[in-house]
């Protein structure tokens, strides 16, 4: 009944005997409800109240916290062919065990003693440097004694040269004097004649006269004979000097010519030498590397190339390795916008995939089964799956992580941010609204101190 009468039947009519109005009409149930209601709405209202954290949560694994401690393959520089196995799956190793041996496929390197070799063919041209270098000290020396022949020589040939123009001097007073002498002999026999045409000489005095004039004269001619070859031989002696500097020129050339050709010769043998060398050092060490050692020590994962006789390229994967020692991380995934709520050094709260766990995202206090970790690195550029990475270690605080947990596996992680109302982070869930933007308490007091 609607009861919206002015004309009100239930005040007129006493309808309470009825068994319907009394499992219809019975109100003793609604002052219980309403108390409910009633401490439901105030608890609700309190809760409202009550604090909240903040929190990113992100999807991660387990990792470790050096690249040098994580699981890594082990790659043979050259190409090769598996001979044989020495250790098997699951093997613990020790650093620079052997792991494997192969043998080489290049036709080059199929001699067993090519290292040998290439060390004589070292010996060898080293013995030719030493010879060259013997024959340019033999030219150096050849040289020396050529410039000192040139040098005694050319004074040989001076003196000579100066003999000549002391003789040419000498002729020269000798013309000179056989001139005064023709002279003498010219008056003399005019004398002579002039006295025997008066009658005062005989003919015997001016024949006498006129042969000594003769024999005068012939003396002037061979004084002025042997002046011309005193004057000849200073050319001579000229032209020797240059014919010297010419001889010995071309001599000391030529001496230089093959020296500079030995030590061409020394020169090119050094740098076959050099080039010997690196290439027997190459050899040896190529020949280290047909056995595959362990790098660092730890457990033998997997092998990835199997079999005897299977062949290889350089850089291929051989063998999987895992280091015994090691410092566990766990590496997560964030959102770009939550990015810049992330900082170095924030706590964060983990929860490892396998592990029994409780967790209250928003009350980490009362989470059971979490574990501590700390930011120590946050990536600047974002991932193939369009999230940031961040690397967290444990919190040296909080209760170390179990020991049963291993690199890889899954971890959920809980970035713990501001502490704000219930009602503030329902606002805010319900408008997609981000956490808050926050600065830690030691970088705000950072850039105060800046």
């Amino acid at each position: 009944m609607l009861n919206i009468s002015p004309n009100k039947l239930n005040e007129k009519v006493d309808i309470s005997g009825y068994k319907a109005v009394e499992k219809v009409f019975y109100r003793t149930h609604y002052k219980h409800f309403n108390r409910f209601l009633a401490a439901f709405f105030v608890i609700a209202f309190i809760i409202l109240f009550l604090p909240w954290t903040q929190n990113i949560t992100g999807k991660g694994y387990l990792t470790t916290l050096r690249p040098d401690q994580r699981p890594q393959t082990i790659q043979s520089p050259i190409p090769g062919r598996i001979e044989k196995w020495y250790v098997s799956e699951g093997d613990y190793v020790n650093k620079g065990d052997t792991i494997l041996f192969i043998s080489e496929v290049k036709s080059e390197y199929f001699d067993p003693n090519l290292v040998e070799r290439t060390g004589q063919q070292i010996k060898a041209k080293s013995m030719a440097v030493t010879s060259y270098e013997g024959k340019v000290e033999a030219l150096n020396m050849q040289i020396g004694a050529i410039s000192n022949e040139r040098g005694l020589k050319l004074e040989q040939a001076k003196n000579k040269l100066l003999q000549s123009r002391l003789k040419v001097q000498s002729d020269s007073i000798d013309l000179e004097a056989a001139k005064t002498n023709i002279s003498i002999a010219q008056r003399q026999y005019d004398r002579v004649v002039q006295l025997e045409q008066e009658g005062l000489k005989a003919v015997t005095d001016v024949e006498e006269k006129r042969l000594k004039l003769q024999e005068t004269q012939a003396k002037l001619i061979s004084q002025e004979n042997k002046l011309l070859a005193s004057k000849n031989n200073v050319i001579n002696a000229q032209v020797e000097i240059s014919r010297v500097q010419a001889e010995y020129t071309d001599k000391v050339s030529k001496a230089q010519s093959d020296m500079y050709t030995a030590q061409s010769n020394q020169f090119d043998s050094e740098a076959q030498v050099t080039k010997l060398e690196n290439s027997y050092t190459n050899y040896e060490m190529r020949n280290a590397m047909l056995y595959i050692k362990a790098p660092q020590t730890g457990f033998i994962n997997k092998a990835i190339q199997s079999g005897i006789g299977e062949t290889f390229k350089e850089g291929d994967r051989l063998v999987g390795i895992m280091p015994s020692v090691y410092d566990m991380a766990v590496e997560t995934f964030v959102e770009p916008i939550d990015l810049p709520l992330l900082h170095i050094g924030e706590k964060v709260r983990i929860q490892f995939d396998g592990w029994p766990a409780i967790v209250f995202s928003g009350w980490p206090n009362v989470s059971f089964g979490t574990f501590g970790g700390e930011v120590v690195a946050i990536e600047t550029f974002i991932s193939e799956n369009g999230k940031y990475r961040v690397l967290l270690a444990p919190d040296k605080e909080d209760q170390p992580w179990p020991k049963d947990i291993r690199v890889g596996s899954g971890a959920n992680t809980m970035a713990l941010l501001e502490d704000v109302p219930i009602w503030f982070e329902l606002w805010r869930q319900l408008n997609g609204f981000p956490p808050n933007y926050y600065q830690p308490e030691n970088k705000v007091a950072d850039v105060k101190k800046k």
